[in-house]
């Protein structure tokens, strides 16, 4: 189970932090903890909304989204919560509800005996409040007084008793977190523009997007190097042309949309009808809207808004239409390093030669199942993240050259594996 802990104050030394780090550290077998920062979220401001869809407040959003809950570790300044989660929250419960049906678990370290209770009671009502509408663990609370006493120089608690009833506490937060999970939120976000009109810090203005020959034509425009000439990577220096080689020799089929919903790279590792998902160079360039059959908008829209909101980091879909493969297709949120959402990477996978050549290779054998093995307990399951209309999303393979014949099949196929519990978010 993934859990999220956001560390309620920005102090560089604190002791809320130190809380979560045990907690992360010490309690493996109960749920995976992130911990999650609020230093570097802006002082909420409403005259300045496009600031939650960006940033690190956009990354605490998606980051929650994701969990299957929270804890909270809040410190106590002058008898109620500190500034900055109060701000933070703030931008939760403004245009973004991350929040909204999540199971959230309170607990707190102060330099006195009350133990941030006058904070955790506060933090209580705000949360509970209209907007963010957090379902926050009832009773179970835990006051950790006189933390520079009760937390060793190793950051570990000192006192065994401390120790059993915060495992206790966390135990019981499990147990709520799975009966509370009939209420989870399915959030309404708004419908993409896959006519890609908007435009971002990167489109190519002056260009037909639909034009055949985009490419080239962009290329010339904005002066784009090629063969030998050498790019700065992340880690690394290679020229245009090595690029190429490498990007074809990967054993993945690769395409790039941006932000703006404009198809803009796939890496043509076959002549197009020959890929798993069909592409064509003619296509490059387009909005994703033109490249997908009418009744298939929809769904792209679906599955690129969770994207987009970081409701859901990537869709991974196994298409059986392949019969002698198993091919997977990924859809993936790419963010820069301020957490900005910049597009999808899309990435086909034929797992069927990993398969056997890892049966191979150690003597096992596949064994069919056939009892029902679906973990209701988490977020892995597609089968019980989606209702039964979401599943038709799987249709919105962000590529180009899709025909109605093709969609149609894939979708078909794709609904039946995610029933089959195939299909899984992460």
């Amino acid at each position: 189970m993934k859990i999220v802990g956001i560390v309620g104050s920005t102090a560089e030394k604190s002791y809320n932090r130190l809380l979560l780090q045990y907690i992360q550290r010490e309690f493996t077998d109960l749920f995976d903890l992130e911990i999650l920062e609020i230093d570097q979220i802006p002082l909420f401001n409403q005259d300045n909304p496009e600031l939650a869809t960006e940033g690190p407040v956009h990354t605490l959003n998606r980051k929650i989204r994701q969990a299957d809950g929270v804890i909270i570790a809040t410190a106590e300044h002058n008898h109620t919560t500190p500034g900055p989660l109060k701000s933070a929250l703030e931008w939760l419960s403004f245009t973004i509800h991350p929040l909204k049906n999540k199971p959230v678990k309170i607990i707190g370290a102060s330099y006195l005996d009350q133990g941030t209770s006058r904070s955790q009671l506060h933090l209580r009502q705000i949360l509970e409040a209209p907007g963010i509408d957090a379902l926050v663990m009832p009773g179970q609370e835990f006051l950790l007084g006189n933390c520079k006493e009760a937390i060793n120089a190793n950051g570990d608690l000192v006192e065994p008793s401390t120790v059993s009833f915060l495992k206790g506490s966390l135990e019981k937060f499990m147990k709520y977190v799975e009966s509370v999970q009939p209420l989870k939120d399915n959030p309404v976000f708004p419908e993409e523009d896959l006519t890609a009109t908007k435009h971002c810090d990167t489109t190519i203005e002056g260009v037909d997007m639909t034009a055949p020959d985009w490419v080239e034509q962009a290329a010339a425009k904005v002066g784009a190097v090629e063969g030998d000439t050498y790019v700065k990577l992340d880690r690394g220096l290679l020229t245009v042309d090595q690029l190429n080689w490498f990007l074809k020799t990967i054993p993945l089929e690769l395409t790039y949309a941006d932000e703006n919903n404009q198809y803009i790279y796939y890496n043509r590792v076959k002549p197009g009808q020959d890929m798993f998902a069909s592409r064509y160079e003619k296509d490059v360039g387009s909005p994703l809207g033109a490249v997908h059959p009418p009744r298939a908008v929809k769904n792209v829209s679906w599955v690129i808004s969770q994207l987009r909101s970081g409701n859901m980091e990537g869709v991974h879909v196994h298409v059986p239409i392949h019969k002698e493969n198993y091919v997977v297709h990924n859809y993936v949120a790419m963010h820069d390093e301020d957490g900005k959402y910049r597009g999808i990477n899309e990435h086909v996978l034929d797992l069927q030669p990993v398969i056997e050549w890892y049966l191979e290779q150690t003597g096992q054998k596949l064994v069919k199942i056939e009892e029902d093995t679906t973990d209701a307990s988490t977020s892995a399951s597609m089968n019980g993240a989606w209702s039964h209309d979401d599943k038709n999303a799987v249709e919105a393979d962000a590529k180009s050259g899709a025909s109605d014949a093709e969609v149609a099949d894939t979708t078909t196929a794709a609904i039946a594996t995610d029933e089959d519990s195939s299909a899984s978010q992460s």
